[in-house]
């Protein structure tokens, strides 16, 4: 009798052969133009272990499940048993007790979306609430913005100290009605890296009988694992285990250093989870019930997730960030001793915004300078009382004494060109004329006009310094931004011919 499993497995593939080469030539060749996603210094968008062997093993773990579909787990139990480990692990590390559950999702906006519409139905179901409210700091992801567009619910957007860049509990409570549904709070925010007073915003939300939701994907990992390791510095509390704390999102595709399309949501208890699912039986086809926003579910971002907890583990995960943490350690202390460069607030995790230190010096030069260096640091337009500044994501591929000296050579080399450079300004009369256009009713001729003055090509083609396009779109109206930026993206995904 043959072995069940090889019953299951299915047809062994002899992998691709001489004939596919040129299938993956092009591939590699399309990949060339991109920016590198390992060794560190693509510092945004991807996190790089630096550990021999991970890439590798989540590959072919991905690899082992890249046919299974987790729509339908009574067809499919490993993902069962595959995303209750992961769930389980997470809830361990991030204060989770007997009653919490979680649910598996692409990553973090899939995840903050669901948050948001489970406390939308739980407001509407448990308290009547027909017209609800997202509470959230200025700092929160945009991931919210979208999730309230989607969900139909009112952000209520409160500033933050213009200093720490932490919204203050006060203010949150004082925005909190009978209408809010979700309280948001980040650990860390993004474009600061710190971490906003979880504590004190759950109890508020708490004494009014409304869900906290903790915003951990970008950090979540990374200060579970790092208050565990020996001489760390202190964490604040921002995790289930404070009283209030109703839901949290924590990605491990950043700090878990997973393959891309990997993110974890707990919640308190199955009952709340359940206010976000969606079955549907009214219909003569399969009865259907989903946990995210997905149908069609891919196995393989599980089941390399998976594979790569296992493989680092608790304590790989407690080095990697007390290793980071020294890198960050030293990059604060050596910003601070560039002359023109200025840490913004005081990061308590992984994440730097670098500002200018006066006049002088154009941090989207300085960004466009470290790229020709050989580094990619992503530039963070002025908004609110954040300036202009450099945004620095560190991981552990670049967390090594030399590669730490080497950022902080480039960026001395890249200001002092920046300062000898003439200023990067958008021309008055341009951005006058721009911010007399309607957002609402912007025609296609006077879109592709704003791109033009913006020094954007006609099929979406950006010139090869950013600095310029930066401050125009920097000095513009944020609702005709975001007007342009669909027009912009728009031109770049158009199939030849069309």
């Amino acid at each position: 009798m043959a072995d069940p499993g090889e019953q299951n497995s299915g047809p062994v593939s002899a992998g691709p052969g001489p004939a596919d080469r040129h299938i993956l030539d092009r591939l590699g060749a399309l990949r060339a133009a991109d920016l590198p996603v390992r060794g560190g210094r693509t510092m945004a968008y991807v996190y790089d272990s630096g550990l021999p062997g991970v890439e590798e093993l989540a590959n072919a773990a991905a690899a082992a499940f890249a046919g299974v579909n987790g729509l339908d787990m009574t067809a499919f139990p490993s993902v069962v048993s595959l995303e209750n480990d992961v769930v389980a692990r997470t809830a361990r590390l991030l204060g989770g007790g007997p009653e919490t559950v979680g649910t598996f999702t692409s990553g973090g906006t899939e995840s903050c979306l669901l948050a948001v519409l489970t406390a939308r139905e739980h407001a509407r179901r448990t308290r009547g609430v027909t017209e609800p409210e997202l509470v959230l700091p200025e700092t929160a992801h945009a991931a919210f913005h979208k999730a309230a567009g989607l969900f139909g619910l009112k952000t209520v957007v409160v500033p933050v100290d213009p200093l720490t860049y932490r919204v203050r509990a006060g203010d949150l409570a004082a925005a909190l009605t009978d209408r809010t549904a979700l309280v948001v709070v980040s650990a860390p925010s993004y474009a600061h890296g710190v971490t906003d007073p979880v504590a004190d915003a759950a109890r508020a939300a708490a004494g009014r009988g409304v869900l906290c939701h903790v915003d951990a994907c970008i950090g979540g990992w990374y200060l579970g694992h790092l208050r565990l390791g020996a001489g760390a510095p202190a964490v604040p509390p921002f995790d289930l285990a404070v009283p209030g704390v109703t839901s949290l999102s924590v990605d491990l595709h950043k700090y878990g250093y997973t393959a891309k399309g990997a993110s974890v949501l707990l919640f308190r208890d199955a009952g709340l989870r359940r206010h976000g699912w969606f079955a549907h039986a009214s219909w003569p086809g399969y009865p259907v019930v989903n946990a995210t926003l997905q149908g069609t579910k891919p196995a393989g971002p599980l089941a390399a997730a998976w594979a790569v907890l296992e493989r680092i583990g608790t304590d790989g995960y407690t080095e990697l960030s007390l290793r980071v943490h020294r890198a960050v350690t030293a990059l604060v202390a050596g910003v601070g001793e560039i002359d023109g460069l200025r840490v913004l607030g005081s990061p308590d995790s992984s994440l730097l915004a670098i500002a200018a230190d006066g006049p002088g010096v154009d941090p989207f030069v300085v960004a466009d300078e470290m790229r020709g260096l050989g580094w990619y640091v992503q530039p963070q337009p002025a908004f609110a009382g954040s300036p202009a500044n450099l945004h620095l994501t560190v991981t552990a591929a670049m967390a090594g004494e030399e590669t730490v000296r080497d950022l902080l050579g480039a960026l001395t080399r890249a200001v002092a060109a920046a300062a000898a450079a003439d200023p990067v300004e958008a021309d008055p009369a341009v951005v006058a004329a721009a911010a007399a256009l309607d957002p609402e009713n912007l025609t296609s001729d006077e879109a592709a006009l704003a791109l033009a003055f913006a020094g954007v090509g006609e099929h979406g083609e950006l010139p090869e310094r950013m600095a310029p396009v930066l401050a125009v779109l920097q000095a513009l109206p944020p609702k005709l931004a975001e007007r342009l930026l669909p027009e912009l993206v728009g031109r770049l995904y158009r199939p030849a011919g069309g």
